[in-house]
């Protein structure tokens, strides 16, 4: 694909890095040259230095017949006319990156399509969506549906004393025969196991399954999980991802909102009529005590600063809350969630680069997410009746190793796919798979 990348932040540089790995075309446009050199040294892609707005760049960069443009700088405006201009050069499909959540809102007055930007992406409204996914299965570490509900993914630490344990795949599956379940992955420190049939399960396993919603809390139990029963939320942070994130959940639980910036106080009490909202450092372990931090079941640490995100959720767990997730902008930061103590880290970029990138694979792609610290992606196809994988049975498909089928909806109903399962045309498969894999299983849906 000839696809054409407007900003060449942390956004633009991951989409151009992973793509770049998969013998994509791509042309990055950035204004600021140190980030087109660092780009340039570090990833095969092209560079042009200038503002995306320009008709005369775009036209260099090759915007006629590309078949993306992804306007992913930091100014919401340079993104909705950088979209617009491209899809009336000649771009096949265009997205933009959009943090002003009045245009979701007030969508239905404003056809966009029209103008010629085909995709919009919200970074906050997506994260703020995650967040309230993990909060609603508090013991997950991920959680995310697929088919609108048909099937779940959930992530998992295994407890020491856990049922699942010193089993293997073959002999837990015979325990829980009525368990509709498939694990897809187990990280093991920094390494990625596709489990096979004698994989065994140890103590800290960060496993995650495919299974049925009715099978989530019974999955929970045999990872030595109790379940967390979240009625108190503290959040820090009333930025565009607290807000977003506790106006969907205000009417459900108990939420105290903290910020240090006394007119966005009184913006947020406005518009969370249900919430608590408090004027404060939420840096400061005396006023969390004062707050009642040691009675929350949940603290969400969402400012613009990784580090106090990070410590605050210490100071949460140190005091006894149940459930923590904190907002970090470095990617490389994800993976040590674990390890530090904190539930779970997220990036809004990254979740970002998930959404986006479903329209660049190959084949039908009805949604696309990845793992938290897992370099891989779960991808939900969908089939036509001139796929590869179109009436066979999976065991004599020749699947790459490196990649499972884990899961099928047909029609209203989900299921576990097995090798001798037949996928049907109008199927929608759920697929985890590894980066060297990715190639291999796009040819079978195309």
């Amino acid at each position: 694909m000839k696809i054409i990348i407007a900003g060449a932040g942390d956004v633009g540089f991951h989409l151009a890095k992973m793509l770049s790995h998969e013998d994509h075309d791509i042309m990055l446009i950035d204004h600021v040259e140190e980030r087109l050199t660092y780009a340039e040294s570090h990833l095969d892609v092209g560079v042009l230095k200038g503002n995306s707005i320009s008709i005369q760049l775009l036209e260099q960069a090759g915007v006629k017949g590309s078949d993306l443009v992804i306007a992913a700088t930091s100014s919401e405006e340079t993104n909705i006319t950088t979209a617009i201009i491209a899809k009336h050069l000649g771009a096949k499909r265009t997205i933009a990156r959009i943090s002003n959540p009045e245009f979701q809102i007030e969508k239905e007055k404003l056809d966009l399509h029209q103008l010629g930007i085909d995709s919009m992406v919200f970074p906050e409204d997506l994260a703020a969506a995650e967040i309230k996914r993990l909060i609603k299965r508090s013991s997950l570490t991920d959680s995310f549906e697929f088919g609108e509900g048909k099937l779940s993914l959930t992530g998992l630490i295994l407890e020491e004393k856990a049922p699942l344990v010193g089993l293997n795949l073959i002999e837990a599956v015979k325990i829980k025969p009525d368990l509709e379940f498939t694990v897809v992955a187990i990280q093991r420190g920094a390494r990625t196991i596709i489990p096979r049939g004698d994989t065994e399960f140890a103590p800290g396993d960060h496993v995650y399954f495919i299974s049925l919603p009715k099978s989530v809390d019974e999955l929970m139990a045999f990872a030595g999980k109790e379940r967390i029963d979240i009625r108190k939320i503290m959040i820090l942070g009333g930025s565009l991802i607290g807000r977003e994130f506790a106006k969907r959940v205000q009417s459900e639980y108990k939420v105290k909102i903290i910020d240090y910036d006394k007119e966005k106080c009184y913006e947020l009490a406005d518009e969370l009529v249900e919430a608590m909202v408090i004027h404060g450092d939420g840096s400061n372990v005396e006023l969390l005590e004062e707050e009642g931090i040691e009675e929350m079941d949940a603290f969400i640490a969402v400012t613009g600063d990784s580090e106090d995100n990070i410590i605050s959720c210490l100071v949460a767990k140190n005091h006894g809350v149940k459930r923590t997730i904190a907002l970090v902008e470095n990617i490389d930061y994800i993976s040590l969630s674990q390890n530090i103590g904190i539930d779970t880290l997220i990036n809004k970029k990254m979740i970002t680069v998930n959404n986006i990138f479903r329209y660049v694979r190959e084949g039908t792609v009805a949604s696309l997410t990845s793992l938290h610290g897992v370099d891989s992606e779960i991808l939900e196809f969908i089939v036509h009746h001139n796929c590869h994988v179109a009436e066979t049975p999976i065991k004599k498909l020749k699947f790459p190793r490196d990649a499972i089928i884990a899961g099928v909806i047909r029609e209203e109903e989900g299921f576990i796919a097995n090798g001798n399962t037949m996928i049907e045309s109008g199927d929608r498969v759920v697929v985890f798979t590894l980066p060297s894999a990715v190639h291999k299983v796009e040819k079978f849906f195309k």
